[in-house]
């Protein structure tokens, strides 16, 4: 199991907009193979600061399944347009 661990900053005035997006977007990514669950959380001390923590199979089903698949041009259009600056992602494994 891969950990993937997105820190998402998103602009001013924007979150509404982007949770309403992101339970959309939700749909998306649920049901790409090789995924097994998400978690997005919000920030207490900044309301527009996120985590976004998915559990992929293996990592090629996200860097090649997802990102490389139609679905992910739909999540992109969905979301990308709410982060400044864009998220650095990372994956983690069981130690």
């Amino acid at each position: 199991m891969i950990l993937e661990v997105a820190m998402l900053q998103v602009k001013q005035g924007q979150t509404s907009d982007f949770e309403r997006n992101f339970q959309v977007a939700s749909g998306i990514i649920s049901k790409m193979k090789g995924y097994i669950h998400h978690e997005l959380k919000r920030c207490l001390e900044d309301d527009h600061k996120y985590i976004l923590l998915v559990k992929w199979e293996t990592l090629e089903d996200h860097t090649i399944g997802f990102r490389e698949s139609t679905e992910y041009q739909d999540w992109k259009q969905r979301l990308h347009h709410f982060y400044d600056p864009f998220p650095v992602v990372e994956h983690y494994e069981e130690v």
